[in-house]
C-alpha cells in the first residue's frame, strides 16, 4: 500500500525546529518590551525571562547552564537595562536552577510556578538595584504591579510553551 503524502508515521521531527524554536521564542519574548507602550511605571512583565523560565522548567535538560548569558544580553538590547545586567541575573538564575535540579527528586506544577515567581522577583529587584541603588530602594512599590502581573502570567506562558514544545518535537 503506498504511503500517504501526509502520513507522520516513521517521520522524525526537524532538527532545525528542535534546536531553534526555544531560543527564538525567548528572543521574541524579549522583544515585547520594545513595544511602544507608554506608562508612568514599569508594568510589562519580563516576557523573555518568563518564557526562558517556562522552557527551563518544562525541559530541564535542553538548556546549558551558560545559556542565560547570551539570551540575557539579547534581552538587555531590547529592555533598555544596562548592558550585561540581564545576562548576569539570568546566569545566576540558571546556576540556581541547576543546583535545584541536582537536589530535587521531582517537581510539580506548583513548585515550578513558585520557582519561576521567585526567579522573576529576583531578576526584577536585581535589575532595579543595578540601575540605581539609592533612589530606587525607596520606590520598591513601583515594581509591585509588574511583579504581580509576571507571577500571574507564568501559568499561561507555561501552557503556551508546553503547546509549542509539543509541536516542536512532533513529527
Amino acid at each position: 500500500m503506498p504511503r500517504s503524502r501526509h502520513s507522520n508515521i516513521g517521520r522524525q521531527p526537524s532538527q532545525l525546529r528542535i534546536r531553534l524554536v526555544p531560543p527564538i521564542t525567548v528572543v521574541l519574548g524579549s522583544m515585547v518590551t520594545a513595544l511602544p507602550i507608554i506608562t508612568d511605571y514599569p508594568i510589562l512583565p519580563p516576557m523573555g525571562l518568563i518564557i526562558l523560565l517556562a522552557w527551563r522548567l518544562i525541559r530541564p535538560g535542553y538548556w546549558k547552564v551558560w545559556a542565560g548569558f547570551p539570551l540575557g544580553l539579547i534581552d538587555d538590547i531590547f529592555s533598555g537595562q544596562p548592558f550585561g545586567s540581564a545576562a548576569f541575573l539570568w546566569s545566576v538564575v540558571f546556576i540556581l536552577l541547576e543546583a535545584i535540579d541536582r537536589k530535587a527528586v521531582s517537581r510539580d506544577y506548583w513548585q515550578d510556578w513558585l520557582i519561576a515567581s521567585i526567579a522573576t522577583v529576583f531578576v526584577l529587584l536585581g535589575g532595579m538595584l543595578i540601575v540605581d541603588l539609592q533612589s530606587n530602594m525607596l520606590r520598591l512599590d513601583l515594581l509591585v504591579p509588574q511583579i504581580l502581573l509576571s507571577i500571574l502570567l507564568y501559568p499561561f506562558v507555561a501552557r503556551l510553551i508546553g503547546a509549542i514544545d509539543h509541536w516542536r518535537v512532533a513529527s
